[in-house]
């Protein structure tokens, strides 16, 4: 059994033992002191109010019972939303004005497992600092919960209608133009609530929903992860039905994949790059009918793009091509969307799928990914296949170097960094070496609870990819003498 506690949440496995697994203990420690934190943070003289919500995974029931239990017990009023998407119950906590949120889900993770994903007052996930005073708090044994009549109270609210209609309502999503092109969608939402929601959008803009795998019943019809060797169904799916577009997601719905009319992958790291072509194709047009510059074209926000440094070249090419600008992240979420916060930026996201949309909110959201994408294809009026042909061309290879001592690891990092001194190198989390003539990069990660070195690298083809990456880890390999 497996339980994973980290400054973004708590994860693990169902049953087994407190500290070993995500059990009712576990669950009950961390969900307290989250609300101490939360009460010691922001002081205030009325009640505090959560927002709560989850994806269909057959725990799901079981750790929301214990979740919004545990809550009122601390004296915290709830807004139960129930089968609500991950950027759902992001938007929820703002359109209730709570508090805070809590997620419950593991993302793409398996059957077996489920986590506690927290939110702050904008919705968004808490920084590194906020996350790790929960995990000291959730050490310690002075529970002091509140008494009878200053329990919290429980409120159910299905917040589904107001993302949609927040999405509809969003200046960028040309609906009309969606509901004129007739398009015909595919979506597989693996049994969770993207089955919910994602059918529900689509009709709404005017869109032919053929469903499978719909019913939130939390017993995923295949492994959860977009991934295209898990796209089978989906892929024959879209060619059977002549359909112009498949749309896969995650159990939670941050995560987007595509799948062309011809039912080839038009792979997940393009997700983010293809919404951004639309952004910034858009804004430059207003620019120039207007006589302005694309600052002004794109304001309030800024003609900036960030993805995380994993993430595929092909944004920034994308990006600069209109005249925008740039910018990279250490990977994860909340590191993103710290990094869009700071430059104002116009979009974001990172390669694994996530789009993030600050006109919307500043969480990765397939709903408006989809609608977004969308809009570009009935503008230009081509089909998926055509639209990734517009796209620079770019392969990322994912390998990894296992390690029997982890102290190894940061004498690669640093020796690796002297070596390539001469390419452009970043360090703010692990190691990218860009070689920038070539259009190529390696990134290298280490894992926090394994003695392995995560590699990715990118070149114009897969060839190439692969043989930077050998290249990189037998470079690797002599430095530690193997």
């Amino acid at each position: 059994m497996t339980l994973i506690k980290s400054i973004s949440g708590i994860r693990g496995t169902i049953g087994g033992n407190p500290g070993n697994a995500l059990t009712p203990v576990d669950i009950v420690k961390f969900v307290y002191a989250y609300s101490a934190r939360l009460k010691t943070a922001a002081p205030k003289a009325g009640r505090y109010k959560v927002v709560v919500g989850r994806d269909a995974r057959l725990s799901g029931l079981m750790v929301e019972n214990l979740v919004c239990g545990t809550l009122i017990a601390c004296g915290i009023d709830v807004v139960k939303a129930g089968l609500a998407s991950t950027p759902t119950t992001e938007l929820a906590v703002r359109f209730s004005g709570a508090d805070g949120g809590i997620i419950l889900t593991a993302s793409h993770n398996p059957r077996q497992w489920n986590a506690l994903k927290l939110l702050n007052s904008e919705g968004e996930f808490l920084t590194a600092a906020q996350g790790e005073a929960i995990l000291e708090l959730a050490e310690r044994d002075d529970f002091d919960f509140a008494p009878v009549d200053e329990l919290g109270k429980i409120t159910e609210h299905d917040f589904t209608q107001e993302h949609i209609q927040s999405i509809l309502d969003l200046e960028t999503v040309n609906t009309e133009a969606v509901r004129k092109a007739g398009f015909k969608v595919v979506v597989d939402a693996v049994n969770s609530v993207g089955g919910i929601i994602m059918p529900a959008m689509l009709e709404a803009l005017g869109v032919e929903v053929v469903k499978i795998n719909c019913d939130p019943t939390g017993d995923f019809a295949h492994n959860p992860e977009p991934l295209p060797a898990n796209l089978i169904e989906l892929r024959e799916a879209v060619v059977k039905e002549k359909a112009d577009l498949g749309v896969s997601v995650d159990p939670d719905v941050d995560r987007l994949a595509f799948i062309s009319e011809n039912g080839e992958p038009f792979v997940e790291e393009y997700t983010l790059v293809s919404v951004a072509d639309y952004l910034f194709r858009r804004a430059k047009r207003i620019a120039e009918e207007k006589g302005i510059t694309l600052e002004e074209a794109t304001a309030p926000y800024k003609p900036v793009a960030c993805s995380n440094l994993s993430s595929s070249r092909a944004l920034r090419d994308v990006v600069e091509s209109y005249g925008g600008k740039y910018l990279s992240s250490a990977v994860g979420e909340v590191n993103v969307t710290t990094l869009m916060h700071s430059c104002g930026a116009l979009i974001g996201g990172e390669g694994n799928g996530g789009v993030i949309y600050p006109a919307s909110h500043c969480g990765r959201d397939a709903m408006t990914g989809v609608a977004l994408f969308l809009s570009g294809l009935a503008e230009r009026g081509i089909k998926v296949s055509e639209l990734k042909k517009t796209l620079p061309p770019y392969f990322i290879a994912k390998n990894k170097i296992e390690l029997s001592d982890k102290a190894l690891i940061d004498k690669i990092l640093s020796e690796l960094k002297k070596i390539y001194a001469n390419e452009n190198i970043n360090d703010i989390d692990g190691v990218k070496i860009s070689f920038e003539s070539k259009k190529q990069w390696v990134h290298l990660r280490k894992s926090n609870t394994e003695p392995i070195i995560r590699i990715y690298a990118e070149a114009p083809t897969l060839q190439d990819a692969e043989a930077l990456a050998g290249e990189v880890i037998d470079v690797a390999k002599k430095i530690i003498g193997e």
